[in-house]
């Protein structure tokens, strides 16, 4: 593969480089993703339509079948800067290196502006802590997780570290565990594989429908409440609030959401502590507690856990206690 370093012209950002053996008979597109792993195959792509690239002097398509020693000649465009402000917003950072951040986010944090919420991010917080990110796609966020979900988020630093986590993803190499406590009791876990879409009637909510995205989600059971669990969840896909739209088309709505959640459930005989601890329970109980992915640049398999945050660990501290108080009941 050629190097950043070895293949721009030092006046501009013009790359000039000739096609290698290995490329023989690939497309335009699939040749030049191949050389120059560091760009996603989608922006080659629009490279090509847009016409920056040429094959031996000439505009060529992207389906353009290419041959060793061809000369290819690539004007990368300057990178657009987000137009988001950057804000000093603490962070919580696990981890950090010059190509990668995990945050632990907390509840409340919207991680992209969006309609209703156009700053006080996620965003606006990375800008604020390394202006660089201000030329990437979304500042590097690569996925995203709720507004009042808590939880591990890996952040992108530069081209290479998004198009591998971007494709990582896609490929279902990263894994992502997450601890939810739902409104039922179950006694084992399972799979559930089943499309997701926009809601026919609510555009704000999402729903099992078969014109949706193929989603699947596994949960297995932590722990067992007298009539709640702690389960956790591993997403196979990623689709927006899939793991919320799953479980409670299950019968297994989250504790506390306030879209997709049912009336509040109490056992019976229950503490005022319970009944109070459930009542103000007003976010949806799912927490990102695990992260596990290959380094974008060494390929080292790392891995990170947070503990749940302390309202979601006093709830299923509560739990556990009346299930306790009840055990000879």
């Amino acid at each position: 593969m050629v190097k950043p370093k070895d293949m721009h012209n030092a006046e501009d950002n013009q790359i000039d480089e000739k096609i290698p053996e290995n490329c023989i008979g690939f497309r335009l597109d699939k040749a030049l993703a191949t050389m120059f792993g560091q760009y996603s195959r989608s922006a080659i792509q629009q490279w090509i339509k847009d016409g920056l690239v040429t094959l031996d002097g000439q505009a060529a398509g992207q389906k353009t079948k290419v041959k060793e020693g061809q000369s290819v000649v690539i004007n990368v465009p300057e990178p657009v800067a987000t137009d988001s402000e950057a804000q000093d917003i603490p962070l919580d950072l696990v981890y950090q290196d010059e190509d990668i951040l995990v945050i632990n986010k907390p509840a409340g944090l919207v991680v992209h502006p969006g309609t209703g919420n156009r700053d006080g991010t996620l965003l606006n917080a990375l800008l604020h802590f390394d202006d660089s990110l201000a030329v990437l796609p979304r500042a590097g966020i690569v996925h995203r997780i709720d507004k009042e979900t808590t939880g591990l988020l890996v952040i992108a630093r530069n081209d290479r570290a998004v198009k591998h986590l971007v494709e990582a993803i896609q490929q279902k190499q990263v894994r992502r565990e997450y601890l939810a406590v739902i409104s039922s009791q179950i006694v084992a876990g399972g799979t559930i594989d089943a499309p997701i879409g926009r809601h026919s009637r609510d555009r704000v909510k999402m729903a099992v429908s078969n014109r949706g995205k193929t989603a699947v989600t596994h949960f297995r059971v932590e722990e067992k409440f007298r009539a709640h669990t702690l389960v956790r969840v591993i997403l196979e896909t990623g689709r927006t609030h899939q793991i919320r739209v799953h479980m409670s088309w299950q019968g297994h709505p989250i504790i506390g959401d306030p879209v997709y959640g049912k009336r509040l459930t109490v056992p019976p005989s229950s503490s005022e502590i319970l009944i109070n601890t459930l009542r103000n329970f007003k976010r949806q109980a799912l927490h990102a507690e695990t992260l596990a992915l290959h380094h974008p640049v060494s390929g080292e398999l790392l891995s990170w856990t947070v503990p749940m945050p302390s309202d979601m660990q006093k709830l299923v501290d509560v739990l556990r206690q009346d299930t306790k108080d009840h055990a000879h009941a």
